[in-house]
């Protein structure tokens, strides 16, 4: 099954599950404030993935954090640093977050690679 992860507040949570359900297709969602995030999540996820890619840099959460701590992300991150500040902040990680049948991880939401999942 099909799983979209991030905040039910979020707009492009909202594109992304309204696409499904206007298209019929079965997902589940996982809110991270609600249903929380671990770990063992994040570091699946980063196991397919680049953090870079994770990343919400648009977010107010990363504008929020102090400079040194934006510099020390983008130069000296490992994967369990990146995964600690994940899991404090979870409004950092780009959303939707879909994972599909076949365990690939899709970023963001884009309507045609959506629309291509429905059919």
């Amino acid at each position: 099954m099909k799983t979209i992860y991030g905040i039910k507040n979020c707009d492009s949570v909202k594109k992304a599950c309204k696409l499904f359900e206007n298209n019929a297709v079965e997902y589940r969602f996982h809110d991270f404030r609600t249903d929380g995030i671990n770990e063992d999540l994040i570091a699946s996820w980063l196991k397919s993935l680049p953090y870079r890619k994770l990343l919400n840099k648009r977010s107010t959460t990363w504008k929020q954090l102090n400079e040194s701590m934006r510099s020390k992300i983008d130069i000296d991150t490992q994967d369990k640093d990146i995964i600690n500040l994940f899991i404090a902040h979870p409004t950092l990680i780009k959303r939707p977050v879909l994972v599909n049948d076949n365990n690939e991880i899709i970023v963001g939401f884009n309507e045609q690679i959506y629309l291509d999942i429905c059919r």
